[in-house]
């Protein structure tokens, strides 16, 4: 059937060609681009060129800089060669796995604090505009604050250490699971809804067995997304003391150790590939059957 489609698109594209001077006489609006259309295009264009000039002019943006910082760029990366433990891999690895549990913690606490405030943001489930203004605008002042702040704040209020980190990143996603949680419960397919109305089911149960099983495998996938971001946020986020390989990897860069650096980068990067191969397949996975 898709070859079939595709070869009617195909005879259709080719008949569209060769009557393309009889279309451009039939239909002349859908061949010009209005005045006001281009004026809008243009100005845009203008605003965000202008932008960026009076940009590279405040933040001192020079080529010659960064011509001549290349350079030493090279030399850094001559330096990180070839990379090497120093000794350190048991330790090393020790912290890349406090890395992935501080993502996993706060990722998962997120999630579980998010799903069921996400329902008072929905239309289709809160019907109080008022009630949902104020879920969605405490999502909105929630995300707003970075991860790394959100980390220098933790610190401050329970000390250095992975416990900082995984409370950083559960306050950081909160919002933002917040957010997509409520935009998927209010596109979620109304059949399922509709039929457990029709045999009699009242608005919990519409929403417990029509709403919630249609939405899961969106907000699963969502989670296993966030899961793998916040991995290179838990690296980040260790720079500031608050645990995980983070804290080696600002260590080293200080005393020049780039060898091991270009380790702990390495170490990352073949982390980050696989959650990424792995969680993948999971999405494809939980989509997949929900639409079978």
């Amino acid at each position: 059937m898709r070859r079939a489609a595709r070869a009617d698109l195909a005879g259709l594209r080719r008949a569209a060609r060769a009557d393309l001077a009889g279309l451009r006489g039939r239909h002349p609006e859908a061949f010009r681009t209005p005045w006001r259309r281009r004026a809008a295009l243009a100005g845009t264009l203008a605003l965000v060129v202008g932008l960026a000039a009076v940009a590279m002019v405040r933040l001192d943006f020079s080529l010659l800089r960064l011509v001549a910082g290349l350079g030493r760029l090279g030399t850094f990366a001559v330096l990180m060669l070839p990379p090497s433990a120093g000794g350190q891999f048991p330790a090393f690895l020790a912290a890349l796995g406090e890395t992935l549990a501080i993502a996993f913690l706060g990722t998962l606490t997120a999630a579980l604090l998010a799903a069921p405030v996400a329902f008072l943001a929905a239309r289709n489930v809160v019907r109080n505009p008022f009630l949902r203004f104020s879920v969605r605008r405490g999502f909105d002042v929630i995300r707003s604050v970075d991860v790394l702040i959100w980390a220098l704040i933790w610190i401050n209020v329970v000390g250095l250490g992975p416990f900082a980190g995984a409370l950083a990143i559960a306050c950081s996603d909160v919002g933002a699971f917040g957010k997509l949680f409520s935009e998927a419960i209010e596109t979620a397919d109304r059949k399922a809804q509709e039929g457990v109305t029709a045999s009699g089911g009242g608005r919990l149960h519409r929403i417990r067995f029509g709403l919630v099983p249609a939405v899961l495998p969106v907000l699963a996938s969502q989670v296993l997304y966030y899961f793998e971001s916040n991995t290179r946020s838990a690296t980040i986020i260790g720079i500031v003391g608050a645990g995980g390989i983070g804290q080696y990897l600002t260590e080293l860069i200080r005393v020049l150790e780039l060898q091991q650096v270009a380790f702990l980068v390495l170490m990352i990067l073949v982390t980050v590939a696989l959650i990424d191969l792995v969680s993948a397949r999971l999405r494809r996975a939980v989509i997949g059957d929900a639409a079978r």
